[in-house]
């Protein structure tokens, strides 16, 4: 149903939308409206070539992986790039058999106007086969509902004070493709539309609400801020709990906690001393002491700290993610004395300034303490947090992959550290590696270019 999220649209069809309509129907998509898909309405029609046998690959294994493991290659178009989604996002459905990967896509997210971007689903039960999710130009921002029986994505024709961001939901088999909510119209709280969408989308473990970043702007101007869009999917709303200038790359991730006010909480990250183009376009990520990491309920209350950098000598990388499903998360560092990467454990406390570290209550655990000389960039957990995956230098050798396994939140370090494979990665931002475990921690998901092209891969056998 079409519910007119912001103040300036119309619950009536504009003639662009009608005109989408008839064009829609045209091609045998989904109604326009917001309506959703009758049952006359054609099935959309893939014509896209997927190389969908994966194949077994014993040649990134070496005399010190871990035993009893497998590497299998998920993609393998020769002219197409595909990636898994970074690992923050949701998309693994709960019982680890399916999830969502994308193609012509790199490790950070595909382009707003590549035709060949589209959203893959893998089915681990059918030989790794994959299946087109999606069909339009600029998908976004895919997640996968916690019950594993929706794909909500964005299809992102955003621009500066102008076009569409419009949300969708889909079936995993394809099916029921529906039109949830629209924005073409200035955000209630706001003096703009969106744009400049972040890649990313989170969903919050109760399935009732998503949330992304967006750049909100009216004009070419410095200072503008961006800001944090929350779309109730129940009541067809959107809502800005929290805008600012420095909230340029936020990587939103919602609490995957089952407590009903946990599930409120989202962990956001805050770029200090960034600049900004007039148009939301990145000069510089950070400065001075760096990014610090926080909690925010999504009604934008309850503003919290995580007791992370911001001293001097610790930095946050800008990865962080929740311990599975405890209200515990995990960051990764950099340190100049020692010259580490570390990865710290934490929990929010009270706001009291933007301190970090120095945070008053705020309970660190560094979870490589017992590592030598810790190199450690992107992780990710299971969903009980009990695993951790994570890539590692040496980068110059194309770097390593381990896991290990976590004890007692806010105590324990990291044990039983194994390495798995060197990935063979070239470490260029596009093809980041990008770990991530399935929800039941007996895969590993990663990225590669060692065949000269970015390509999907996965780990079997962990246990």
């Amino acid at each position: 149903m079409r519910v007119p999220p912001c103040r300036g649209i119309s619950s009536r069809c504009s003639r662009r939308v009608f005109l989408a309509r008839t064009s829609l129907a045209a091609a045998g998509l989904a109604a326009s409206c917001g309506e959703r898909s009758t049952a006359w309405a054609a099935p959309i029609v893939f014509t896209t070539r997927l190389a969908t046998r994966a194949r077994v690959r014993p040649d990134l294994l070496d005399k010190d992986s871990a035993p009893g493991i497998e590497v299998v290659q998920l993609t393998a178009e020769p002219d197409v790039r595909s990636s898994h989604l970074y690992m923050e996002a949701q998309i693994f459905t709960m019982d680890s058999k399916r999830f969502v990967l994308h193609r012509s896509a790199t490790a950070h997210g595909g382009s707003q106007s590549d035709p060949q971007h589209q959203y893959l689903l893998c089915d681990l039960e059918n030989d790794c086969a994959l299946s087109p999710l999606t069909s339009e130009t600029g998908v976004t921002g895919a997640s996968v509902s916690p019950d594993g029986k929706y794909v909500y994505y964005f299809v992102n024709e955003a621009k500066l004070n102008g076009g569409r961001l419009t949300l969708k939901r889909v079936n995993l088999d394809g099916s029921d493709r529906q039109t949830l909510i629209v924005v073409d119209a200035p955000l209630v709280g706001t003096s703009s539309c969106p744009s400049r969408i972040y890649p990313l989308s989170t969903i919050s473990s109760d399935g009732q609400r998503l949330a992304i970043s967006a750049f909100l702007a009216d004009s070419y101007r410095e200072g503008a801020p961006f800001g944090l869009l929350v779309f109730d999917l129940v009541k067809g709303t959107v809502s800005v709990p929290i805008q600012g200038p420095t909230w340029c790359n936020m990587h939103p991730q919602y609490c995957r906690s089952l407590d009903p006010e946990a599930a409120h909480d989202i962990l956001i990250q805050e770029n200090h001393g960034n600049e900004l183009g007039p148009d939301g376009s990145i000069k510089k990520l950070t400065g001075g002491d760096g990014a610090d990491i926080h909690v925010v309920r999504d009604d934008g209350s309850n503003f919290r700290n995580m007791p992370w950098g911001r001293d001097g000598n610790e930095f946050c990388q800008g990865h962080q993610c929740w311990r599975g499903r405890t209200t515990w998360a995990i960051t990764s560092t950099g340190t100049r004395k020692p010259s580490e990467a570390q990865l710290i454990e934490g929990r929010a406390a009270a706001h009291a300034g933007h301190v970090g570290i120095q945070t008053a209550g705020g309970v660190r655990n560094d979870l490589t303490r017992e590592f030598p000389n810790p190199h450690f960039y992107h992780f990710a957990t299971d969903i009980q947090g009990r695993r951790l995956i994570s890539d590692a230098a040496p980068t110059k050798e194309g770097g390593r992959i381990y896991v290990a396994e976590l004890g007692e939140p806010g105590i324990a370090p990291l044990r039983n550290f194994r390495y798995l494979l060197n990935p063979r990665s070239s470490w260029k931002k596009e093809a980041h590696i990008h770990p991530f475990l399935s929800p039941d921690g007996t895969m590993g998901l990663f990225n590669s270019d060692e065949s000269g092209l970015l390509q999907a891969y996965m780990i079997r056998g962990l246990g």
